[in-house]
């Protein structure tokens, strides 16, 4: 990618926003990329067509046509633009829109470094894919390759949290700002991860270890119930009950049976 120079549109109506976008690029892609600034939607989708950018870094408020609306128009005319949101709003209906024209990220304002930068790093090589002579479906395939991969990685991180702290009293935010991510997103990510709910899945797991437990007689069940994170050993009993379809008692007596058979066997 050194030698190469791509145009990245930084829209924002925030002057002091968008000096602080333009600093951290300058600092870390000088002579790779070159910030072209726009003030609010309408003249961010003129500056995208006109200096033919190839990434779009929008705030969704903008007066005007907003970052959402310009994500559209810019999508419509460039189906390969690569589209990341800042946002100071933390709301879901605004995380469902970035999916819907497949933004690449969706960040909060104030934009911290450490976020943009990898965002901007896969962007770049996203779009060295792209410009290099392959078919559309090559490109297809390295998009959701990457995907995977981060998608991987973000999973793992998730997976490693919930397993060191689901015996703690541990919610959807505690998970998100461990990573960094709003909650919205947070959720918009899991759901692609695991196919289901945080609290679903949380409870699932919880209960996988409770079955492990469960084959000890010596342990009862008030204390299970305690070390798989929850304190009210009814609520452990009846989230036991509806995803196993018995009780923990009625569990631990059948396991018990088959361990006895197993063993007279």
């Amino acid at each position: 990618m050194r030698g190469d120079m791509y145009r990245i549109l930084v829209a924002d109506d925030e002057p002091i926003e968008r000096a602080v976008i333009e600093k951290i690029l300058k600092k870390n892609y000088e002579g790779q990329i070159e910030a072209v600034p726009a003030v609010n939607g309408r003249e961010a989708v003129k500056l995208y067509q006109e200096k033919e950018c190839k990434i779009a870094l929008l705030d969704i408020e903008m007066p005007g046509v907003n970052g959402l609306e310009a994500a559209e128009q810019i999508r419509s005319m460039d189906e390969n633009a690569i589209i990341i949101f800042l946002t100071a709003f933390d709301e879901f209906s605004y995380a469902k829109r970035a999916i819907s024209v497949h933004a690449l990220e969706y960040l909060l304002k104030p934009t911290a470094e450490e976020e943009l930068i990898p965002t901007i790093d896969e962007a770049l090589w996203l779009l060295g894919a792209k410009m290099r002579p392959e078919t559309t479906a090559d490109f297809n395939d390295k998009v959701r390759y990457t995907e995977n991969v981060k998608l991987n990685a973000v999973a793992g991180s998730i997976m490693k949290y919930i397993d060191s702290h689901y015996q703690e009293d541990i919610s959807l935010q505690d998970v998100a700002g461990y990573l960094k991510y709003s909650d919205a997103y947070f959720c918009k990510i899991f759901k692609q991860c695991f196919n289901r709910s945080f609290l679903v899945y949380l409870s699932e797991y919880r209960v996988e270890h409770a079955k492990k437990l469960l084959e000890d007689i010596s342990i009862n069940i008030k204390d299970i119930s305690s070390k798989v994170g929850y304190r009210d050993s009814n609520y452990f009993t009846k989230v036991f009950k509806r995803i196993t379809g018995v009780t923990p008692t009625e569990y631990r007596i059948r396991t018990l049976q088959i361990l006895e058979k197993q063993e007279k066997e």
